[in-house]
């Protein structure tokens, strides 16, 4: 059987390499630092693998999949929500303009103006410290943070663009679509690929990506689990 490729599993491959110190491990199975995230893995769908799973449920809280075929019948743990979703990657990224507004660096310093944003947004799974996952870029007006972009998972070879967000007063001026274009642009620079997922309902979204030059991958489920 072929080795899978490391976004079909973006996060059992982030979590077993580059983001390893981020994993609580039980048996076959391990998660996120729930300051860090939600995300989850199984090494297959053995008895000690899919047990491990639930006993991190119990002990951490809900998990996630971004996975075609998540594992739903561990026995312990119970399907909260289910939707479709989309995997994207750019090899290279369309031409865009210089914007007319400051993109800025953001530090940890800046962490819980970022939990703030993103709580009142909703871009996806965002705690405490996700912002320490990666390199975050924002957009400031009257010195508040209105806008957002950084990473997420590193699977192998590749860094995930996330946390695209943009407060609802300040939307309509290309923030989301330029420092996605900026968080993209560093990660092709370091010699990896960008990725990154998408509700399959969000047309808006989906939309915006591919004028910066990320095309489909594949669809996969965006599946939470909690404990039974």
């Amino acid at each position: 059987m072929s080795a899978l490729h490391p976004l079909d599993d973006p996060a059992g491959s982030g979590l077993s390499g580059r983001q390893a110190h981020l994993a609580l491990v039980e048996g076959g199975a391990r998660r996120y630092d729930p300051a860090y995230g939600v995300f989850a893995a199984v090494d297959d769908r053995s008895e000690a693998s899919l047990s491990g799973l639930a006993a991190l449920v119990a002990r951490h809280g809900d998990v996630a999949f971004l996975l075609a075929d998540p594992p739903t019948d561990a026995p312990g743990v119970a399907v909260v929500s289910q939707d479709l979703g989309v995997q994207m990657t750019a090899e290279r990224l369309a031409p865009a303009p210089e914007p007319d507004f400051e993109i800025v660096q953001l530090a940890d310093a800046d962490g819980p103006e970022m939990l703030a944003l993103a709580t009142l947004t909703q871009p996806g799974p965002f705690f405490a410290r996700t912002h320490r996952l990666g390199d975050f870029f924002g957009v400031r007006r009257g010195g508040r943070l209105v806008a957002m972009a950084g990473e997420r998972m590193k699977p192998d070879g590749h860094t995930e663009v996330s946390g695209v967000c943009t407060h609802p007063e300040h939307r309509g001026h290309g923030y989301a679509g330029a420092l996605s274009h900026v968080v993209a642009g560093r990660i092709l620079a370091r010699g990896e690929i960008p990725f990154l997922h998408a509700y399959a309902s969000n047309k808006g979204a989906i939309g915006l990506y591919e004028t910066l030059g990320f095309t489909l991958r594949r669809e996969v489920l965006m599946t939470r689990l909690t404990k039974a």
